[in-house]
């Protein structure tokens, strides 16, 4: 039993559509501009993160910087989540009532939570202003025991 392969790196040939070369030109470009100048390929960096927009959708977001800022901008990756998930609805009636009603609970217990937690933190607050009266009258007895003329 023989085994032969195709790939490019066996036969020996060059492959322009590969992702390895272009994956190691990309790697090597990189380390070679943070060496020379590390603002290009910071910039080049964060251009692949984005997904390598094109220059009409950097300029759209130039102009539309504040609207990036609110988050009223939506990035491709959201665009294209919110389309594979169907805008949030999955055709099936019974599991959107499901997730719905799960979600709502999922809310009211966040909430719930959320109310319990300030309670305790104007506890904690109640329990730290006594503590912090007990010391000051237990200082303000002792100063008096000591001063016996000082009787305000």
């Amino acid at each position: 039993m023989s085994f032969t392969s195709t790939s490019p790196w066996a036969t020996g040939k060059a492959c322009r559509s590969g992702p390895f070369p272009r994956r190691s030109f990309e790697i090597g470009a990189i380390v070679v501009g943070f060496l020379y100048w590390w603002p290009l390929a910071a910039a080049y960096v964060a251009w692949k993160v984005a997904g390598y927009p094109a220059l009409g959708e950097l300029r759209d977001l130039a102009r539309n910087g504040a609207a990036w800022k609110t988050g009223a901008a939506r990035s491709r990756f959201a665009a294209a989540f919110e389309a594979a998930n169907g805008g949030g609805e999955t055709g099936n009636a019974s599991f959107d009532a499901y997730r719905r009603a799960e979600l709502d609970r999922l809310d009211a217990q966040r909430k719930a939570l959320q109310e319990e937690s300030r309670a305790f933190a104007e506890f904690v607050d109640e329990l730290k202003r006594a503590k912090d009266r007990e010391q000051f009258d237990a200082y303000m007895a002792k100063r008096r025991a000591a001063d016996p003329t000082r009787n305000a």
